[in-house]
C-alpha cells in the first residue's frame, strides 16, 4: 500500500500542487512568525544583557524606574516623602563591597529636528541624567564626540538620533519636558543599548541636577550599586537591605540577575503578543488551505474509484484503503511543510527588513532557527493535510467495490444531502444565539459556529445563486449556459472552492461595516461635543504646565479658551474624574446635552455632572453632592446640570477655583481653544508660534481628534486588508485546483464539443465564466454574511456609543466583489488553456 501510495503521488504531481502551495503558504507564515520572534526576541534580549553590566543590585522604588513627567503618575504619587535620595545614595556608596553606585531618573522630553518637528515619536522621547562615577563617567553612556553636559545649557544626544536629524556637537536644540519651550546646546554625542533607542526612539542626557529639576524629580527613579571584585550580587544585595529606609514602604532590593530574568520575561510577553497576532494570520490560512486539500483529495479519489475498487475486489481492507491516501497525504504534506519552512525564512527575513523600512529600527542579529519552530512547522504541514484528506480517503473506502466498478456511486444520496443541510441550519441557528450576546468572546465564537455552519450549506445555497446568474450569462449563449451547468454538476465541489474566498471576505466586509460606522460615530461625537476649534495637550497625554493655558488666553485671535484641569475623587463612595474648567468660557467651547439644568449654573461651588453618575448616585439638579478629593478634603458642590455623556466628554465639571486647591501640582490635562476666524492654518500657525514651536505639543482640530480616536480601528482594519489578500491568493489557488480537475474529467465531453463545432475561444470562455460564477458566489455569500455579522455586532456597540450606527461602505463593497470577479479571471487562464489545447480525437478517445 505504501509503494501504491509514493507512485500515485508521483503520477499525479500536477493534481497535487496547487495543495502543496496552500500547505506551503500557511505553514511560511507560522514558522516565518516564529523565527522573525525568536530572530527579535533573541536580538533585543542580548543587546538589553548588555545595559545591566553596571548593575549588582537596583533599589527601586514602587514598580521600578518611572517614566513619568513632573508631578508622577498621580497626585496621591506626588505627595509621597522622597525615598531614594542622594543620602541613600552615598551610603550605597560607601558600602562594603561596593565598587560604584549611581542615581537614574528618566522622563519624557520632546526633541524638535531642524524642521520643528518631533524626534523619535510621542512615546519613544526621553531623557535621562548623567551621573559621573568614581572614573568620572557613567557607565550607561559612551561618548562617541564631544563630552558629558555639564550645566543646564548643555545637552548630549544619542548617535541614532543625531543621525536621524543631522545634529552635531555645539549645534543649539529645542527641547521641552512639560509644555515649555527650552533651548540647549549639543555638549556631546553617545551611543547606548537603551531599548527604546534601539527600537528608533530618541534619548537626551542632562547633567544629574538639570534632570531632576526639568524632569520634576524630588528623588531617583532607581539607584544602581555595582559590586566590588570579589563580591556576589547575592552578598550585596543584603548589605544594600541594610541601610534601606525602615519607615518607607515599597524599597527594594533587586539582583542585577533578577532585573536580567524580568527584561527576559517582559521581552518575551512583547513578542508573544506579536507572534499571537501574526500567527492568527498564519492560522486562517491554514483553515482556508483544508477546503483546497480536502477538494483535491475528494476529485483524486473520485478519479480513482475503479483503481480502489479493484484493490478491495482483490483483498484490500477498508482501513488500508484508507491508508493508501493517508500516506499520500503524509508526503505531500512532507514535501509542502518543507518548502514552507524554507519560505518562512525569507518571511521572517522579509519582516524584518519591513518593519526596518517603516523605522522600528529593530536591533541586529543573526537569525534564529530553534529547533522548536522546526518542529512546528513539519508537525502543522503533515497534521493539516492529513486531516484534510481523512474524509475523502474514508468516503472512499466505504464503496462497494461492484458500485465503483460500474461507476455507480457518482453523486451525494438525497438522504446525504438532507442530513448535511439540517446538520448546517442547526449550526447556523445556534452561532445566531451566540452571536447575539453581550459577552465579546461569545460573541466571537457565535460568528464562527455561523461561518461554519454557512460552509456546511454552501451546497445547497450554490443552486439557487448559480440559477439566479442564468439572465446574466444569456448574451454568452451557449457558453454562458454550459458554464451555468458545469458549475452546478458537483455542488459540494463548487461551495468547497467557494468557501476560501468567503471566510475572507466575511471578515473583512464585518470588520469594514463596524469600522466605517464606528469612525462616523466618531466624527459625530467630535462634531456634537466640541464647539472648539483646537485642543493643545502634550505628545504623551502627561500633564501640561499650565503656562501654556496662560498664553493661550493671551492671544489676540482667541475667542475662547479653557483649561481640563483634572483631579480625581470620591462621589458618594464612587471613584470619579473631575475636572475643573474656566466656567465662563466652557459653554463656547462644548456642547453638552442637557437632561436637565444648564451651564448658566456653573459658578462657585457647583457642579456639572454626567447622566451615568446622575443615575449611579441618585442625584437630580439641584441637590448638594459630597466630593472627596485626593488630599482628604471634602467640597460639597450643587448639581447645577445633568448632561449624557459620551466617549470624548464624561465625569463632573466644576470651577477651576473648586479644583486648584486640592492639587499639590497645578498641572493640565489639555486646553480647549476657540478662534474667533474658526480653524484654518492661519490660527493654527498662531498657536504654534505662541507656544514657541514646541515639539512637546499636540494641537488638534476636530478632523484630527477623529483620526486619532479610530487610528487603532483603521491599523487593524489595513491588517484584514492584508489577510484578504493572502486569502485571495489562496482562493486563485483553490479556483485554478477545482478547474483544472473539471476540465480533466471532461476531457472526453470538451472533446465532443469541440468535434461539433465549439472553437477554442469558446472553450476558454466557458471555463472562464464558469470561474467567474464561483469566484462571485464565494464573494456574494461572503459579503452578505460580513453585512449580517457587522449588523450584529454593531447592535452591541450601539449600546454604548450613543452616536453608533450601520453604515454600509458601498464602494468598498463593489470594490471587493470586483477582486472577485478578477479572482475568478487569473484562476481560469491556466485551466481555460489546457482545456482549449485539448486534441478533439484523443478527448473523444479518453474514458
Amino acid at each position: 500500500m505504501f509503494r501504491t501510495a509514493l507512485r500515485n503521488v508521483l503520477a499525479h504531481k500536477a493534481r497535487l500542487l496547487m495543495t502543496v502551495l496552500a500547505v506551503m503558504l500557511g505553514v511560511a507564515f507560522v514558522s516565518g512568525t516564529l523565527v522573525f520572534t525568536d530572530t527579535f526576541g533573541n536580538a533585543y534580549k542580548n543587546k538589553s544583557a548588555k545595559s545591566f553590566d553596571h548593575v549588582s543590585v537596583a533599589i527601586q522604588g514602587d514598580g521600578g524606574s518611572s517614566f513619568y513627567g513632573p508631578g508622577g503618575s498621580d497626585e496621591e504619587e506626588a505627595k509621597k516623602p522622597p525615598r531614594l535620595t542622594d543620602a541613600l545614595l552615598q551610603k550605597s556608596q560607601n558600602l562594603p563591597g561596593a565598587e560604584s553606585a549611581i542615581g537614574t531618573v528618566t522622563g519624557f522630553t520632546a526633541v524638535a529636528d531642524k524642521d520643528g518637528k518631533l524626534v523619535g515619536g510621542e512615546w519613544g522621547t526621553t531623557g535621562a541624567n548623567y551621573y559621573p562615577g568614581k572614573d568620572g563617567k557613567d557607565p550607561r553612556y559612551d561618548f562617541t564626540d564631544g563630552a558629558a553636559p555639564k550645566s543646564a545649557g548643555d545637552i548630549a544626544l544619542d548617535s541614532k538620533t543625531a543621525g536621524r536629524t543631522g545634529y552635531q556637537v555645539g549645534d543649539s536644540v529645542r527641547y521641552s519636558t512639560d509644555g515649555p519651550v527650552k533651548q540647549a546646546k549639543i555638549s556631546g554625542i553617545f551611543d547606548t543599548e537603551d531599548g527604546s533607542v534601539l527600537a528608533g526612539g530618541s534619548l537626551v542626557v542632562f547633567d544629574n541636577d538639570t534632570a531632576l529639576k526639568v524632569l520634576g524629580k524630588s528623588e531617583y527613579d532607581e539607584i544602581d550599586v555595582k559590586a566590588a571584585a570579589g563580591t556576589s550580587e547575592a552578598a550585596l544585595k543584603s548589605s544594600v537591605e541594610k541601610i534601606l529606609p525602615k519607615d518607607s514602604e515599597g524599597i527594594d532590593a533587586v539582583t542585577g540577575g533578577q532585573l536580567s530574568d524580568d527584561q527576559e520575561r517582559m521581552i518575551e510577553q512583547q513578542t508573544s503578543s506579536m507572534s499571537q497576532v501574526l500567527l492568527i494570520f498564519a492560522g486562517i490560512a491554514l483553515f482556508v488551505g483544508i477546503f483546497i486539500i480536502a477538494n483535491t483529495f475528494t476529485m483524486l479519489v473520485a478519479q480513482r474509484t475503479r483503481e480502489l475498487a479493484l484493490m478491495r475486489a482483490v483483498g484490500a481492507s477498508r482501513r488500508q484503503v484508507t491508508r493508501s491516501v493517508l500516506i499520500e497525504a503524509f508526503l505531500v504534506g512532507l514535501v509542502a511543510a518543507v518548502t514552507g519552512f524554507a519560505l518562512g525564512i525569507g518571511v521572517a527575513m522579509g519582516l524584518e527588513s519591513l518593519m526596518n523600512a517603516g523605522g522600528a529600527s529593530l536591533p541586529d542579529g543573526p537569525i534564529v532557527i530553534a529547533p522548536t519552530t522546526i518542529a512546528v512547522a513539519l508537525v502543522i504541514g503533515v497534521c493539516v493535510t492529513m486531516l484534510a484528506a481523512w474524509l475523502p480517503g474514508r468516503r472512499a473506502a466505504k464503496i462497494p467495490p461492484v458500485a465503483a466498478m460500474n461507476s455507480v456511486h457518482a453523486t451525494p444520496t438525497t438522504r446525504g444531502l438532507v442530513v448535511r443541510n439540517t446538520i448546517g441550519s442547526i449550526i447556523v441557528a445556534l452561532g445566531t444565539v451566540l452571536l447575539f450576546n453581550d459577552d465579546n468572546y461569545v460573541m466571537a465564537a457565535g460568528a464562527a459556529v455561523i461561518l461554519v455552519g454557512i460552509i456546511v450549506l454552501t451546497p445547497l445555497l450554490s443552486r439557487p445563486f448559480i440559477a439566479a446568474s442564468a439572465p446574466l450569462l444569456k448574451p454568452f449563449g451557449v457558453t454562458g449556459k454550459l458554464s451555468r451547468l458545469n458549475a452546478v454538476r458537483n455542488p459540494r465541489r463548487t461551495a468547497s472552492t467557494a468557501s476560501a474566498l468567503m471566510i475572507g471576505l466575511t471578515l473583512i466586509t464585518a470588520m469594514t461595516v463596524v469600522a466605517t460606522s464606528m469612525s462616523s460615530a466618531i466624527d459625530k461625537m467630535a462634531a456634537g461635543s466640541l464647539k472648539a476649534d483646537y485642543t493643545v495637550s502634550m505628545a504623551n497625554y502627561q500633564p501640561l504646565a499650565p503656562e501654556v493655558g496662560e498664553k493661550l488666553a493671551k492671544l489676540p485671535d482667541v475667542e475662547a479658551s479653557s483649561p481640563l484641569r483634572t483631579a480625581y475623587g470620591e462621589v458618594d463612595g464612587s471613584y470619579s474624574q473631575v475636572s475643573g474648567v474656566d466656567e465662563k468660557a466652557f459653554g463656547e467651547l462644548t456642547s453638552l446635552d442637557f437632561t436637565s439644568g444648564s451651564l448658566a449654573g456653573l459658578k462657585g461651588n457647583s457642579a456639572l455632572v454626567d447622566k451615568k453618575t446622575a443615575d449611579e448616585q441618585g442625584l437630580k439638579t439641584g441637590d448638594t453632592v459630597p466630593v472627596k478629593f485626593e488630599d482628604d478634603k471634602t467640597a460639597r458642590l450643587t448639581v447645577a446640570g445633568i448632561y449624557r455623556q459620551n466617549e470624548m466628554v464624561s465625569g463632573l465639571f466644576t470651577p477651576l477655583s473648586v479644583v486648584n486647591p486640592h492639587l499639590s501640582k497645578i498641572t493640565d490635562e489639555q486646553v480647549l481653544v476657540k478662534m474667533m476666524g474658526g480653524t484654518s492654518d492661519k490660527a493654527e500657525d498662531a498657536i504654534v508660534k505662541a507656544l514657541g514651536d514646541n515639539p512637546a505639543l499636540k494641537i488638534q482640530d476636530k478632523d484630527a481628534i477623529s483620526n486619532e480616536v479610530g487610528g487603532a480601528i483603521n491599523m487593524v482594519l489595513n491588517m484584514l486588508y492584508g489577510l484578504l489578500a493572502m486569502a485571495i491568493l489562496i482562493a486563485v489557488l483553490g479556483v485554478i485546483n477545482t478547474l483544472a480537475m473539471s476540465v480533466f474529467e471532461r476531457k472526453h465531453e470538451i472533446g465532443m464539443m469541440r468535434a461539433i463545432g465549439l472553437d477554442r475561444a469558446k472553450v476558454k470562455q466557458m471555463v472562464r465564466l464558469e470561474a467567474i460564477l464561483i469566484s462571485l458566489f464565494g464573494a456574494v455569500l461572503g459579503i452578505g454574511l460580513g453585512l449580517f455579522m457587522g449588523w450584529a455586532v454593531g447592535n452591541s456597540v450601539a449600546d454604548t456609543v450613543a452616536t453608533y450606527t450601520m453604515e454600509v461602505p458601498v464602494g468598498r463593497i463593489v470594490i471587493f466583489l470586483g477582486i472577485a470577479g478578477l479572482v475568478g479571471v487569473l484562476a481560469a487562464m491556466w485551466p481555460a488553456r489546457s482545456a482549449a489545447k485539448l486534441n478533439p480525437l484523443m478527448a473523444i478517445k479518453s474514458e
